[in-house]
C-alpha cells in the first residue's frame, strides 16, 4: 500500500557508520519513505513502484519477472532493461556490475529503516549511472521484525531482521525465504502448451556488525542472494545469485569538526538464463540459447569530507569526495540449437571503470537554501571480446576484439529553494548527469520467444540534461506537492528494430517466423516534460486519503542513426500514472488500507506497433493488533483480476501480469 511522505524532508537520526542526508538535498525533488511507509510491502521494488514517478523495466515486479527486466527508471522518460536510475544501500551500489538491472530479494523490506527518491539526475556525490535520479536505501540500526504468510498459488514468505548489542558492538541481520508456483502469462486461446507458470525461489541473508573505534565508527558487511525462477515457457528458466562484502569507517560531524566516510566494496554475481524458440500456435518451444554462466565482479571506493558552519546569517555546508567503481565479467553461452543438440559456443564481455571526483555545498540565509555540486568523471571500456566457435569442431566462427575506449564527462546540478510563508515554498533545480553502457549492452546479444536482440561494443554513454520548478504547501492537516520537469537525453541507448523473421542477419544469425531482430544503438535524442503530484489529506483522525499523479510526454528523435524512430515514443514509457489511497484506523486494533492505481497505455517496442492497454487495479489490506507487537494481516492484491497488459509477441498473443492474489501472515516487531 502506497505511503507518500510530506513535502517537508523529515529530519534522520543517523547512528550508523554513514553521513547524514546533506543539507541541500531539500532543494532538489527528493521523496523520502520511512519504515512505517514500507511495512505493508513485501517486495522493495513493488514499495517503489507505488510512487507513479517509479517504474521498473515492465509492468510486472520482482515477483515474476526476469532479472534482466528489473533495471528502475524514474519519470517514464525511458525505461530499460539496465536501468537509469542509481539504487545504494548505505553508499554501496546494489546495481548488478555486469548488467545494471538490480535484484530486489537481496533487500527485503524490513530490513530498512527507509529510502529517499532523489528525482532528476543525481549528478553531485551520486554520480555514473543517476541518470535519472538516485533511490537511497538505509538499512536499519536497531529493533526487530519478523514477517510470514502464505499466498495463492503455493506462495510462501519468510522475512527477518533484527539488531542487537554485543557490549559496544552492534550487529544487525537479515534473511528472507520465499517460494511461489506461480501463474501462466498468457491467458486464455491464446496460450499453448508452450506456456508454463512464473514459479519462483528466493533465498537471502545480510549480517553487519558496527563497531566504535574512538569518535568512528567501522562498519562490517556481508551478503548472498540466490534466487531460481521459472521464465514462463517450456524450458526456459533463470537463475541469478551474488554476495557482496563492504567496509566503511564514518566520522559523524561536529560542530567544530568536519566529518568524513571511507568505502570499499566487492560485489559478484552470476546469472543463468536460458531461452526458448516457440513453435506456431504455442504448442511446443525449443531450447534456443542456454546463456549458462555469466560471472562478473564489481568492486569500488569513495571519499568524503564534510564540514558544517553555523554563523549569525545562516548555514553553509560543503563536501568534497571522489569514487572509483570497476565491472568485469563476461557471458558463457551455447546456441544454434539444431538436430536435438547446441551446436555453437560463445564468451563475451570486457572491462569497465568509472573514476570521478566532486564538490558540493549548500548555503541556508533567512527563507533561501541554495545548493549545487560540480564532478568530473573518466570512463572506460577495455578488453572487449566476442568468441563464437563449433562445438563439433572447436573451430572459430567469430572472433572480434574491440578496441579500448575512453571519454572524459562534466555533470553539475544547482537547485535554490526559497519558503514564501504560509507553509508554502518554491524550488527551482538544473542538472546533468550520465550513464556509461553495461556490459550487458555493450556485448551480451539475448533472445527473448523469437526475438533477437544484438549487443553493440560501440555504445556511448547517454547523457541527461534537466531543469524542474515546484511548489510545496504544508498545512495542519494536509500536504501537497508539484514539480514540473524538461529534460532532454542526448545518445539515448534504445532496442532498435533491424529487421524481421524468417530469415538470416549477420552476427545475430537466424531469426524464426514472428520475430525480430533488434541492436542497442545510440539512437539520438529523448526529449520529455512532466508533471508530478502528490499530496496527503488527514480528513479525521483516524481517516486520511493520499493520491499522486506522474505525467510524461517522451519523444524520441532518432537523428541520422534510427530515423525511422523519429516522433515515437521510447518503448515502456506510459505517458501518465497515478495512484491513491485510503487509510482508515477503524477501531484501535484495526486498521483497513484501500489503494488503486491506474496506468495509460504504453508500448512494448521502439516502433511503436505493440499496444499494452491501460489499466486499473484495487488492493485492500486489514491488520489486527492481537498484542502488543504482533499483528495479523490479510490482502487482496488485484482485487477485481484485472487483466495487466506487460508484454506482446509479434504475433499478438499478450503476456499478463498477477492475477487476482490473497494472502494472509503475522508479523511481530519490536
Amino acid at each position: 500500500m502506497i505511503q507518500l511522505p510530506p513535502p517537508e524532508l523529515p529530519e534522520i537520526v543517523v547512528t550508523g557508520a554513514r553521513l547524514p542526508p546533506a543539507a541541500g538535498e531539500a532543494a532538489f525533488s527528493v521523496i523520502r519513505l520511512n519504515e512505517a511507509d514500507l511495512r505493508a510491502e513485501q517486495r522493495l521494488d513493488e514499495a517503489l513502484a507505488s510512487v507513479p514517478a517509479v517504474s521498473l523495466f515492465r509492468r510486472t515486479s520482482s515477483l515474476s519477472a526476469n532479472p534482466t527486466t528489473q533495471g528502475i527508471s524514474l519519470r517514464a522518460i525511458a525505461p530499460s532493461g539496465a536501468g537509469r536510475t542509481l539504487v545504494t544501500l548505505d553508499g554501496v551500489p546494489l546495481n548488478d556490475p555486469f548488467g545494471g538491472w538490480v535484484i530486489w530479494s537481496q533487500v527485503p523490506t524490513e530490513s530498512l529503516s527507509g529510502l529517499d527518491i532523489v528525482r532528476g539526475s543525481g549528478a553531485g556525490p551520486y554520480g555514473a549511472g543517476a541518470l535519472t535520479g538516485v533511490i537511497s536505501l538505509r538499512e536499519r540500526d536497531d529493533g526487530a521484525v519478523l514477517d510470514a504468510s502464505l499466498a495463492e498459488r503455493g506462495g510462501a514468505r519468510l522475512a527477518v531482521s533484527g539488531a542487537a548489542a554485543l557490549g559496544p558492538v552492534r550487529i544487525v541481520a537479515s534473511g528472507l525465504y520465499e517460494t511461489s508456483d506461480g501463474y501462466v502469462p498468457a491467458r486464455g486461446a491464446a496460450a499453448g502448451a508452450a506456456d508454463t507458470p512464473l514459479d519462483l525461489g528466493v533465498r537471502s541473508a545480510a549480517l553487519r556488525a558496527e563497531i566504535p573505534v574512538a569518535a568512528a565508527v567501522v562498519s562490517l558487511r556481508a551478503s548472498a542472494f540466490e534466487e531460481d525462477r521459472g521464465s514462463g515457457l517450456a524450458g526456459a528458466r533463470a537463475t541469478a545469485s551474488g554476495n557482496a562484502l563492504s567496509a566503511v569507517v564514518a566520522l559523524q560531524p561536529g560542530v567544530d569538526r568536519p566529518g568524513w566516510r571511507l568505502q570499499a566494496w566487492r560485489r559478484e554475481s552470476d546469472l543463468a538464463n536460458t531461452s526458448v524458440a516457440v513453435a506456431a500456435g504455442r504448442v511446443s518451444a525449443a531450447p534456443a540459447n542456454d546463456q549458462y554462466e555469466t560471472p562478473a565482479t564489481g568492486w569500488g571506493l569513495n571519499a568524503a569530507l564534510r564540514r558544517t558552519t553555523v554563523s549569525g546569517i545562516g548555514r553553509a555546508e560543503w563536501e568534497l569526495g571522489a569514487d572509483a567503481r570497476f565491472s568485469e565479467g563476461e557471458t558463457r553461452e551455447r546456441f544454434r540449437y539444431l538436430a536435438g543438440a547446441f551446436t555453437r559456443d560463445r564468451t563475451a564481455g570486457g572491462e569497465t571503470s568509472v573514476v570521478g571526483a566532486y564538490a558540493e555545498g549548500s548555503s541556508s540565509i533567512g527563507p533561501w537554501l541554495v545548493a549545487g555540486g560540480l564532478r568530473y568523471d573518466v570512463w572506460r571500456n577495455e578488453n572487449g571480446h566476442r568468441r563464437e566457435r563449433d562445438l563439433a569442431t572447436g573451430a572459430p566462427t567469430l572472433d572480434e576484439v574491440e578496441p579500448d575506449r575512453s571519454g572524459e564527462v562534466v555533470s553539475a546540478r544547482l537547485a535554490a529553494r526559497r519558503t514564501i510563508g504560509m507553509g508554502q515554498a518554491l524550488r527551482f533545480a538544473a542538472y546533468t548527469g550520465f550513464r556509461p553502457a553495461t556490459l550487458n549492452e555493450l556485448h551480451r546479444p539475448f533472445r527473448v520467444g523469437n526475438d533477437l536482440t544484438e549487443a553493440n561494443a560501440a555504445l556511448e554513454p547517454e547523457r541527461l540534461t534537466g531543469i524542474e520548478a515546484g511548489w510545496t504547501w504544508t498545512g495542519a492537516r494536509a500536504s501537497v506537492t508539484a514539480t514540473a520537469f524538461r529534460t532532454e537525453v542526448e545518445d539515448a541507448i534504445v532496442n532498435v528494430t533491424i529487421g524481421a523473421g524468417p530469415g538470416t542477419f549477420p552476427r545475430a544469425g537466424f531469426v524464426p517466423a514472428g520475430g525480430v531482430l533488434r541492436q542497442r544503438m545510440n539512437a539520438g535524442t529523448i526529449e520529455a516534460t512532466g508533471l508530478e503530484l502528490d499530496g496527503r489529506f488527514h480528513l479525521a483522525d483516524a481517516v486520511s486519503i493520499r493520491a499522486a499523479l506522474s505525467a510524461t510526454d517522451a519523444e524520441l528523435d532518432g537523428g541520422v542513426r534510427a530515423p525511422q524512430l523519429t516522433g515515437l515514443r521510447p518503448a515502456q514509457a506510459p505517458v501518465w500514472s497515478a495512484a491513491a489511497g485510503l487509510d482508515w484506523r477503524a477501531t484501535d486494533r484495526l486498521t483497513v488500507a484501500a489503494d488503486l492505481r491506474r496506468e495509460s497505455r504504453r508500448f512494448d517496442d521502439d516502433l511503436n506497433s505493440r499496444v499494452l492497454e491501460s489499466f486499473v487495479t484495487v488492493g485492500l489490506r486489514a491488520d489486527w493488533t492481537v498484542a502488543d507487537g504482533t499483528t495479523l494481516w490479510i490482502a487482496a492484491d488485484n482485487l477485481f483480476d484485472a487483466g495487466v497488459e506487460v508484454s506482446e509477441t509479434a504475433t499478438g498473443v499478450v503476456g499478463l501480469g498477477p492475477p487476482r492474489s490473497l494472502s494472509l501472515g503475522i508479523r511481530r516487531s519490536r
